[in-house]
């Protein structure tokens, strides 16, 4: 397996497989996203963008079975962004280090670490001084929340992350028990560069 960065036309040409992972993964708990190809394809659309955008893919051969996104905070979903109004943080000092994706056959190979070495790798080549990502709340009792559910907090931890206390975005998607979108809250995490 082999973990590589792919910018440009590389990046562009990977997206729909980036869009197809993002519907299976997300599936799961906690995400619980019940996606469709063409509101990937307009969402990936960020990604075609921004000069800045990185792609970090994880291959087995020519297959991609795991992807990790990121952008200038900036260019990102105005919802993302707005959750910064009024901390202090400069959205042109912040990276944004999207969605983290990758088929569970694959996990626990060293791939989750490599994503975030090259996003932040390439977020200080851009001269940013923070990363950060934000991850849906669930609450704890949640109906389809499996019972050998682990939370990632501690391996976002053991990466220099943190909350940032009342720093929430709200994004729409329609869950998979669900017949129409509802606005869900995600916690900001970030880590200085």
């Amino acid at each position: 397996m082999r973990v590589e960065v792919l910018t440009g036309a590389a990046l562009d040409a990977a997206l729909d497989d980036v869009a197809r992972l993002r519907i299976e993964v997300f599936r799961a708990f906690p995400y619980l996203y019940d996606g469709d190809l063409a509101y990937e394809r307009e969402y990936l659309q960020t990604y075609r963008d921004s000069a800045g955008a990185v792609l970090v893919g994880a291959f087995d051969g020519a297959r991609l079975v795991g992807a990790a996104t990121g952008t200038p905070m900036e260019d990102h979903a105005e919802d993302f962004a707005g959750a910064f109004d009024g901390t202090g943080y400069a959205l042109g000092d912040i990276f944004y280090c999207a969605e983290s994706v990758l088929l569970p056959e694959y996990r626990g190979r060293g791939v989750g670490p490599r994503f975030f070495d090259l996003r932040e790798d390439h977020a200080r080549a851009m001269g940013r001084h923070y990363s950060a990502f934000c991850g849906v709340v669930r609450s704890a009792d949640h109906p389809l929340r499996p019972d050998d559910h682990a939370p990632l907090d501690p391996f976002w931890r053991k990466r220099g992350y943190a909350p940032l206390d009342g720093v929430v975005a709200h994004f729409r998607w329609k869950d998979v028990d669900a017949a129409e979108e509802t606005a869900k809250p995600l916690q900001f995490w970030i880590k200085a560069l």
